[in-house]
């Protein structure tokens, strides 16, 4: 039986989640008889062609050039599956989204016109069909493992669906934000395991909007801690500042600082 074809591919990020991927080192050797790493770039010099069965993908697009290169890496895949909070939401480099790209360049570089560079930083999904996401800044370990076993056994992956202050009750640990700690628990996808929370601190949305986030309610209750409109923004505009929720209400923040 044909072994599974891997391949993991970067575009704009900081190669967190695929280091996520070569922490599953001993897992990996568990399964090298039924998948074979066909084109990893941080791993191995050995870079076989396509097609691929399963396609990850790291980082945002960012120039022309990978915006082109996304559209023949989708050619190359069975499954494409973006990976981190970078390829889910163009990460924090979509920071540049609500200000001046080319001010910035001008301002930062001796010559801005060696630079070549979009205005925006998007996921992969505003260029190419994308199969499944795995959200994280960085990604999960245990979440990745189940995407590969699932593909592999023919099922659909069980990833969870719930906000992080679930993983908060199921570990035991005292709500911060009752305790007025600013905390973007209530709105954010599970899948740390409530890391921030546990050591007293506010959960910074690595892991991005979960599935039904009532961000203004949120917003409310910080407003209500005393954290000003220009600290809301910052709160919402951190590593998935770009995701559809997170921007709506940053945005809407931002008005009242005017």
């Amino acid at each position: 039986m044909p072994r599974l074809r891997l391949a993991v591919f970067k575009f704009a990020s900081c190669d967190g989640c695929q280091l996520s991927l070569l922490d599953c080192e001993d897992e990996l050797l568990a399964i090298t008889d039924a998948v074979e790493i066909a084109h990893f770039a941080e791993a191995s010099s050995t870079l076989a062609p396509g097609p691929y069965d399963l396609v990850l993908v790291e980082g945002s697009i960012t120039t022309a050039q990978d915006a082109e290169r996304i559209q023949e890496i989708r050619k190359q895949a069975g499954l494409l599956v973006t990976i981190g909070a970078c390829a889910t939401a163009g990460g924090i480099q979509a920071l540049r989204n609500f200000a001046d790209a080319a001010e910035y360049t001008r301002a930062v570089y001796p010559h801005p016109d060696y630079i070549s560079t979009l205005a925006t930083s998007t996921p992969i999904a505003a260029h190419v069909k994308v199969d499944a996401e795995l959200r994280g800044c960085p990604i999960s370990k245990e979440s990745l493992l189940e995407f590969i076993a699932a593909t592999l056994a023919g099922r659909a992956p069980v990833l969870p669906a719930r906000p992080v202050c679930i993983e908060c009750k199921s570990r035991g640990t005292v709500c911060v934000l009752v305790q007025g700690t600013p905390c973007l628990g209530p709105v954010t996808h599970a899948g740390c395991g409530a890391l921030c929370p546990s050591y007293r601190r506010g959960c910074y949305g690595c892991f991005g909007p979960s599935e039904t986030p009532n961000t203004a309610a949120l917003a409310a209750r910080f407003t209500a801690l005393g954290q000003t409109p220009r600290e809301i923004v910052h709160a919402f505009r951190n590593f998935n500042a770009g995701a559809a929720a997170f921007k709506r209400e940053s945005e809407a923040n931002e008005h009242k600082t005017d």
